[in-house]
């Protein structure tokens, strides 16, 4: 998996449409990168987890390569369904609930933050949530600090209500990623929680 991360970093990089844009959209990716090798010992996540984590820096990495507004995917599936717009931040906004929902997940089971499943759904929601709006919130000072440069990186393309779009679908994501993986994840888990000791 990280030979994938890397691969797919150094091709995001090469040939980039804007390379300030490419490094705004990548960052987080890099830095999630560094705490997950960071804490590979003393907290390795499961596989699933990891590999959602890859799937959401390649979606990262794709943005960052050709900006969000001009994904060739975007633009397939806009013309496919006649779409206003290229959605592919879209995904990408989905992607931000779906997987930081599992990694929250992974947390809160493993220790024991939360022993309630319903108010550890209502947590793991809220937070994506949270996460989701400060994403917002940085996307607002990067425009504020560096004006015209951050177009690209807001991707807005003319919807006003992008930013509200973004976060309803983190909410979306957080809620299906809960819904459709939960068992999945929770035998996942097993092994690693005995592992883990009582809590």
């Amino acid at each position: 998996m990280a030979t994938i991360w890397l691969v797919g970093l150094v091709m995001s990089a090469v040939g980039t449409k804007d390379l300030f844009t490419w490094f705004l959209e990548v960052v987080p990716a890099i830095v999630g990168m560094a705490v997950l090798v960071r804490t590979y010992h003393s907290f390795r996540l499961t596989d699933l987890v990891y590999a959602l984590i890859l799937i959401h820096c390649l979606i990262l990495m794709l943005g960052g390569h050709y900006t969000y507004a001009e994904v060739p995917l975007g633009f397939w599936v806009r013309d496919a369904f006649g779409l206003a717009r290229n959605h592919y931040d879209r995904l990408g906004h989905f992607a931000q609930g779906f997987v930081p929902a599992m990694v929250a997940r992974e947390i809160f089971i493993r220790r024991g933050v939360v022993n309630g499943t319903g108010w550890r759904y209502f947590l793991i929601v809220c937070f994506c949530l949270a996460f989701s709006a400060f994403y917002e919130l940085i996307e607002w000072w990067t425009a504020v600090g560096t004006g015209e440069a951050a177009t690209a990186f807001l991707g807005t393309q003319g919807d006003v209500w992008d930013t509200q779009w973004d976060m309803f679908l983190a909410l979306v994501g957080a809620n299906v990623a809960l819904i459709t993986l939960g068992r999945w994840h929770d035998l996942a888990l097993r092994p690693i929680r005995n592992e883990d000791g009582p809590r």
